[in-house]
């Protein structure tokens, strides 16, 4: 299944350009497949692209929310496509998803 949702998921700016893409580990995953700070919309796209794709994997309920970790290709600019793991999470009193971290699938 999909997360709920899923096609009103958002990400804030900042969860790209100061944490995908400037995290040392995180950064350095995301830059060698082609993303770059410059057009930080690319990877923002494609991790919405990847939630309303792919099935999520795992839901995990929480008191304040649920979180969903969804699993599979991510579209990049060099056309690798690596397999990546998003986390979502559904905070309660809303009905979306926002992104709350992804990182290669190993």
């Amino acid at each position: 299944m999909l997360v709920p949702n899923a096609a009103q998921a958002v990400i804030g700016d900042a969860k790209i350009t100061d944490y995908l893409l400037k995290n040392p580990g995180k950064a350095k995953f995301f830059h060698g497949y082609g993303f770059t700070q410059a057009q930080w919309q690319v990877l923002r796209d494609a991790l919405l692209h990847h939630v309303v794709t792919h099935p999520y994997v795992k839901e995990i309920p929480l008191d304040d929310g649920v979180k969903y970790v969804v699993e599979g290709e991510l579209p990049s600019p060099d056309g690798r496509n690596p397999q990546v793991r998003s986390v979502w999470m559904i905070d309660g009193g809303r009905s979306y998803p926002r992104l709350i971290s992804a990182y290669a699938l190993d």
